[in-house]
Formats: structure tokens, sequence, C-alpha cells
């Protein structure tokens, strides 16, 4: 049986590394890949000394065209990579109106145009062999655009909708597609004052995110919710969004346009 290989991006603390710490402690290698050589560096030298597990690093941007265009050539020409943990994102917007288009576009670049062009170079090959995993990181914030700033939500949306869409096409060629959709957990993305102003009970440990997380993609569920109690409200969601479809286009306005 061939070893796994799993690429994860933002792997060099939170959510990635995380990640990164699992899929060691279940036997697969990584490539390890970040802003942070360092940070890279010491977690790679930890998780070969825990497990014996083989990993690289590489630093990059992938908000930079060249970074990035190095990891999608990874992707694409490296047949012992089976697996993409798409996790590299950025937050921290103001208001819309206050919002400088330096940082909006390279969120945009970082949280929908990497995320498309990773899925992207690897699919091909994983669609071929029948056989591999795309998980890509979202949010509980693709599901409530009105609860949060615009242009973070509205990018988490596309992820969501994008790993729906590859999971009609990849899916039934073998390969395993997963959005998560993590609700506010306590990574270095949030300092201690902004969490000491939440409510306790709405901040999960990273830890137990990722397990519940690798738990749903182990049970074949395409879209985990880590916090959400009950599947039944989201198969719901999903039935409500399905009924529309029949009435979306039709040849005649509604009639209460008339």
């Amino acid at each position: 049986m061939t070893k796994e290989t799993i690429l994860i991006t933002g792997a060099s603390d939170g959510i990635g590394a995380v990640y990164a710490d699992r899929f060691a402690r279940r036997g697969a290698n990584l490539i390890l890949v970040a802003r942070r050589a360092d940070k890279l560096a010491d977690l790679a030298d930890r998780l070969r000394a825990d497990t014996g597990v083989a990993v690289e690093v590489i630093a990059a941007d992938l908000a930079n065209a060249d970074d990035l265009a190095r990891i999608e050539t990874r992707l694409r020409e490296d047949p012992a990579i089976t697996g993409l943990i798409n996790n590299a994102g950025v937050a921290g917007e103001t208001s819309i109106v206050e919002a400088d288009p330096a940082h909006l576009t390279a969120m945009i670049d970082l949280n929908i145009l990497a995320v498309t062009r990773l899925a992207a170079a690897i699919a091909p090959r994983l669609a071929g062999q029948g056989s591999g995993t795309i998980v890509n990181i979202t949010s509980i914030t693709a599901l409530m655009p009105d609860g949060f700033t615009a242009v973070y939500p509205a990018s988490k949306a596309y992820v969501l909708a994008f790993t729906e869409a590859l999971q009609v096409e990849l899916g039934a060629k073998g390969v395993r597609i997963q959005a998560v959709l993590p609700g506010i957990t306590r990574t270095p993305i949030w300092d201690e004052a902004q969490l000491a102003n939440i409510p306790a009970e709405m901040v999960m440990d990273v830890n137990d995110m990722v397990d519940a997380a690798l738990r749903g993609l182990d049970l074949g569920e395409v879209v985990t919710i880590p916090a959400l109690p009950d599947q039944a409200d989201y198969d719901a969601y999903l039935s409500a969004r399905n009924a529309l479809r029949p009435n979306l286009s039709r040849s005649q306005p509604a009639a209460r346009y008339l």
C-alpha cells in the first residue's frame, strides 16, 4: 500500500499545525507550507522526532504569484502527494467603508485564488488515479454573511460552494472531498483580549476542532461543521435550498413582478 503524503498549507501554527500533527500520527509523510520558515522547521523537527515520518518544509506566501505557482507545480507533478489540506487563509478586515483595498486583495488572493488553483493543480492527478483527498478549510461565516464583515464571509462562502462542486465532479472518481466549517477556534489568529470578550461556550479548542474534522472525513462527510450539535439542522438547510431549484430559472418572471 502506498504511503500517504499530505501537503498542508498554513501549517506553521493553529489549525494547520494540528492537522500536521494528526496526519503524522496516522503515519502520513508531510509537506508543510507557510510563510514562516523558522516555525515550520521547529514543527517539522518535533514531528520527525515524535512519529518518524518524513517532513518537508516549503516557505511560501501563497498570496504571491510566484510562490503559488511553485506549490501548484509540486502538486501537479509529484506523484507521491496523495492529499491537500487547503488551510491557509487570512481575516482581519475592517468594515467595508474603512477597508484597505490592498488587504482585501490579499485576502481574496489567499482565501479564494490560492485555494482554487491548488485544488485545480492536484485534482487531475487524483481523479486519474481514482483516490486521494482534498480538504478545504472554510468557516461558519459562509452560512451567516450578515453576522460578520463583508469580504471574509464571502470568500469562505466561495470555498464552501467550490468544495460542493468538487464533490460532484471528483467524488464519483474516488477522490475524498471535504469542506470544514470551524466556528471561533482558539488559534493565534485570535489574541486573548479578543477571546475574553466572547462567551467561553462559543470558543472551541483547536485540537478538538481538528479531531472532529478528521472524524467527519473518516465518516465520509462532504461538509463538516464541528460545533453543530444536530446534523439534521444542516440537512434541513440543504433540503430547503434544493427545494428552490425547480423555480430558479423559468421562462416567465414571477407573478409579483408582472
